[in-house]
């Protein structure tokens, strides 16, 4: 009787699975809450508390789903050459760009002349593949250095804007193009830092490796994820840096 061998990690499909399920409700939201449209449900003055809960909870998933695809990506390129798995991820970018702008826009408002298209969170995993296809030819340490400094240090651009600037917008800001009278453009996911929280999920995918021993990896993510939680505590009680309110000030509707 052949052996089966063990190909995936337990515990990294478990989030995953939990993450689509978290997204899934929100999406459902979406479609189906009149006032989806009409107001941020993550305003407490407006909201409720199950709409507000269902919102606020989502806002782990995008971050979930980028770091963990680089992890995959990791696993991946265990069975195939840096050369191969370059390839394999320009090519898979290229795809959910593709996908995003096809068919993501047509689900979101069943509109076959496309007059709303927009760049989400496919099309931002997408350009963090093809950035991650060339990052994986570089040491770990760099990779390692380049993820950290983009994710501590993009909200330094918060107050940097370029009005009908539409590279800008894609690099690190929030914006809405009109460019006809009947055809507008939405950039929602800027691809910084989402560039380097795919990346980072690539460095910490050698943690996943058989010969890092179990027990250590628990010890350090459990340290790292408890200095995290205690950072935010204070970046957000103090608001000196990254603050969301500030955040929300910088999406425009512009014509180009």
């Amino acid at each position: 009787m052949t052996a089966i061998t063990k190909t995936r990690m337990g515990s990294l499909d478990l989030l995953k699975g939990l993450v689509m399920v978290i997204m899934a409700i929100d999406h459902v939201r979406e479609y189906f809450h009149y006032s989806a449209f009409l107001y941020d449900p993550a305003d407490p003055t407006k909201s409720t508390l199950p709409i507000f809960f269902t919102r606020f909870i989502t806002h782990f998933c995008a971050p979930t789903f980028c770091f963990l695809a680089g992890t995959s990506a990791f696993m991946v390129g265990k069975r195939k050459s840096r050369t191969e798995l370059s390839g394999f991820l320009l090519k898979r970018g290229l795809w959910l760009v593709f996908i995003e702008m096809t068919v993501v826009n047509f689900a979101w408002f069943f509109d076959v002349y496309f007059r709303s298209p927009g760049l989400l969170v496919i099309w931002s995993l997408g350009i963090s593949m093809i950035v991650l296809a060339a990052l994986v030819h570089l040491p770990r340490k760099f990779i390692l250095l380049f993820s950290l400094l983009l994710i501590l240090g993009h909200n330094l651009l918060d107050n940097v804007h370029y009005n009908g600037n539409v590279l800008w917008a894609m690099l690190h800001e929030v914006a809405f193009f009109k460019l006809t009278d009947g055809i507008e453009f939405t950039i929602l996911y800027p691809i910084i830092p989402w560039i380097a929280v795919m990346a980072l999920g690539y460095y910490f995918g050698a943690f996943y490796d058989k010969s890092y021993d179990n027990l250590k990896r628990r010890k350090l993510f459990n340290l790292i994820g408890t200095s995290a939680i205690i950072a935010f505590v204070i970046l957000r009680f103090s608001n000196l840096y990254g603050d969301p309110i500030l955040i929300k000030t910088t999406v425009f509707y512009q014509k180009i």
